[in-house]
């Protein structure tokens, strides 16, 4: 009789353990759904200071394909990754096309201005030594970068440093840079990064 009771007690809690188990399935598995049906974010508008003192606003750029990258100078990925991106604005400077550094530096100018002197990079650096950005865009570690179609949108999030020169990095940003030129040419495929 014991036993019995205890078979009785053990199903009614697997049972419930069942149950439960299943709700936090369909919980999960619908906020993914909700998630994927969300397609592109609108990219958060910032206006922040370039080195000079320029003030740079991201909707300013509307139209163009924008490499958004926030990385700060004491982040070994964040310097590793730079050059590759001094070369990619290189290649696409003349289209219509921006690349924006973000620096997240609590010390601001005084550790970045040496910094971009000393590795030459050419491409706009900002300043956002309050981290602004990185709270709009909800970045949780550098490097991060969003890439940004002429429409605004966030069309790719990238965790982590990239080979931003790669010819299949180039030839996707040019696909999506020739998307709105008139062209309809169609993205080129990407490889898994």
């Amino acid at each position: 009789m014991v036993a019995h009771l205890e078979a009785r007690v053990a199903n009614g809690r697997g049972l419930k353990v069942l149950l439960v188990t299943g709700v936090l399935a369909l919980a999960v598995a619908g906020g993914l759904l909700a998630l994927a049906r969300r397609g592109p974010m609108l990219a958060p508008d910032f206006a922040l200071p370039d080195l000079a003192g320029r003030t740079v606003r991201l909707s300013g750029l509307r139209g163009k394909v924008v490499v958004l990258n926030l990385w700060a100078t004491w982040c070994p990925p964040c310097v590793e990754e730079m050059p590759s991106m001094e070369r990619l604005y290189g290649a696409l400077r003349n289209a219509d096309f921006a690349l924006l550094a973000v620096s997240q530096d609590e010390d601001g100018k005084r550790v970045v201005a040496p910094f971009v002197e000393r590795t030459r990079l050419s491409f706009p650096v900002l300043l956002d030594p309050e981290r602004q950005v990185g709270d709009r865009y909800g970045v949780s570690g550098y490097p991060e970068t969003f890439v940004i179609d002429r429409n605004g949108l966030v069309v790719e999030h990238v965790i982590g440093p990239r080979d931003w020169d790669a010819p299949a990095e180039i030839a996707a940003l040019r696909a999506l840079i020739a998307v709105g030129d008139g062209t309809g040419a169609p993205p080129a495929p990407r490889a898994p990064s």
